[in-house]
């Protein structure tokens, strides 16, 4: 045997195991290989979002998190391997918004790049922040994991409320198929089982230190814990949707009419007599006998109903005896000084307007331009006009079904400000998704809205121009669906509400920020390296 192979066999049993080779090869990129390796990363944790649902990614996605930013030498370092995982996990999941802007391309061409990686790099701030602020902590081992989560947790919670909002797919989203597990948020909301989610996630990393090239007992003992807690969330979860059959209201079936006009079309001035009598042939087709109400989606038609009297005899035609036509429309107030909304109308077969609500969650950049006085651009859907926002949400008086309160387009992403002062016996969403044709915006949208019913107790019926529209009840099971890119209509009962408010409806996030707290003071924060 030659001195080369005997020194190769007597360095053979202390070369470490494969596992803690590839962490010490992420601990050790530099450059732009660690970014490049974040946004990679980030961008696989996207699939764990509808309508793919591969959620198992996420034990490999935050785990690489982790280890890039143990090689990180600065907090400026931290927040650049933080932006770009973000960064990857935006663009990947958050492609079809570019969508809505080829509708007019002429008009909005210059705002793709905005659309496609603006909006990702701003949102990919908040996580990037939390990534700084770890490193700064200086933790190692299991304390890094526990504050990395508590962190991650804050800044989802921050990016859902500041600056009016964007709540989109955060990570719990990724068990709603999953409906055992997503049975945890009627007690936690969505940002609970977020932060529950992306804990679990990442204890593998506390499993291997590359610190000292070898496994962690309490990190790996950990780690196993984390997918024991999942495991009891989902078998009481089980045990919760075989203990509960909420039923249905009786003497109500609802008509859900899906036009599934191209958005393109859809505001052509030409077409506008067209697409209302479409509405009208799709609400009147066989089996319109049995239906107590007949609901149309987000600005179905171009008129305001309390301003246009043959529309709104229109409607009282197609309204069955005793029952009402719902429908989404713009609304303008009279007067000098006009001000619009984007509304919806309840009519009965009287004629008569017996109920109106305004959307208050405006999107920003489509109904209304964020400092418009110093930036002369149209927004997307609303033009030169820009939307009101009306009071916030409510509940609504029905003739012949049970107190609503109303969501239209986005407002079923604001988890915990949905239903109106008085409890109401379902959610109502009416939204317009043409904007995002079929990509895997409607899906996600729709799976959204779907958490909703789960966090309060409450179904949820939700009609979508283009689709998905559906019935879910209390528990988030589908008990109808019409497809996306489907034109036509369906015909549901309205299933009943759950007897008592969730946890989640009476006390909100009060559990989600204990978890927090605790997961901070588990970190030991003062035990730095």
């Amino acid at each position: 045997m030659t001195r080369a192979s005997t020194e190769v066999a007597a360095d053979a049993p202390h070369r470490a195991p494969l596992p803690i080779r590839w962490v010490e090869a992420l601990v050790a990129l530099t450059g732009w290989r660690r970014l490049t390796a974040a946004v990679v990363a980030g961008a696989v944790a996207s699939l764990a979002m509808p309508p793919v649902g591969a959620v198992p990614v996420l034990l490999v996605s935050f785990p690489v998190l982790i280890w890039l930013l143990d090689g990180v030498r600065t907090t400026r370092g931290a927040f650049a391997v933080g932006w770009s995982f973000a960064f990857g996990f935006f663009v990947l999941g958050l492609y079809w918004i570019a969508f809505s802007l080829t509708v007019d391309i002429a008009r909005f061409f210059w705002a793709l790049p905005f659309a496609v990686a603006g909006l990702p790099a701003l949102l990919a701030l908040f996580p990037a922040a939390a990534t700084a602020a770890l490193h700064a902590l200086a933790l190692t081992g299991l304390s890094r994991v526990l504050a990395f989560a508590a962190l991650w947790g804050v800044a989802e919670w921050l990016r859902g409320h500041l600056f009016t909002g964007f709540p989109w797919n955060l990570v719990g989203y990724g068990w709603v198929d999953w409906l055992a597990v997503l049975q945890s948020v009627s007690v936690i909301g969505i940002y609970g089982l977020s932060l529950i989610t992306v804990t679990v996630a990442s204890l593998p990393a506390a499993a291997i230190d590359p610190t000292r090239r070898g496994w962690s007992r309490s990190g790996s003992l950990a780690a196993v814990a984390g997918l024991c807690v999942l495991a009891m969330i989902g078998w009481a979860g089980s045990a919760r949707l075989s203990g509960i059959d909420p039923g249905t209201v009786d003497n109500v079936t609802l008509r859900l009419v899906q036009p599934n006009i191209d958005q393109a079309d859809k505001w052509n001035a030409d077409l506008a007599i067209e697409h209302f009598n479409l509405h009208r042939r799709l609400s009147v087709e066989p089996g319109w006998e049995q239906v107590t109400h007949v609901i149309w989606p987000e600005t179905a038609i171009p008129w305001s109903p309390d301003m246009a009297d043959q529309v709104r005899r229109a409607l009282a035609e197609i309204a069955p005896p005793g029952g009402t036509t719902i429908v989404g429309a713009p609304r303008a107030s009279a007067g000098p000084d006009t001000s619009y909304w984007n509304s919806l109308f309840v009519i009965d077969d009287a004629e008569r307007i017996v109920a109106v609500y305004d959307k208050f969650h405006l999107v920003p950049f489509g109904e209304y331009m964020p400092f418009s006085d110093i930036l002369p651009i149209a927004s997307i859907a609303g033009g030169r006009i820009d939307y009101s926002a009306g009071p916030g949400p409510q509940t609504l008086e029905l003739p012949g079904a049970p107190p609503v309160s109303p969501l239209i387009c986005y407002e079923a992403i604001f988890s915990g400000n949905v239903t109106g002062p008085q409890r109401p016996a379902w959610l109502l969403n009416l939204t317009n998704d043409a904007w995002f044709g079929v990509t895997a915006g409607p899906h996600q949208h729709f799976a959204i809205a779907r958490t909703r019913a789960v966090e309060e107790g409450l179904p949820l019926v939700r009609v979508a121009s283009t689709g998905i529209s559906g019935t879910i009840d209390a528990t988030g099971r589908i008990v109808a669906r019409l497809g996306l890119d489907e034109r036509g209509v369906l015909d549901t009962p309205l299933p009943a509400a759950l007897p008592e408010p969730t946890l989640f409806s009476s006390y909100g996030n009060v559990i989600y920020w204990l978890t927090i707290a605790a997961l901070f003071v588990f970190s030991a924060p003062w035990r730095r390296r």
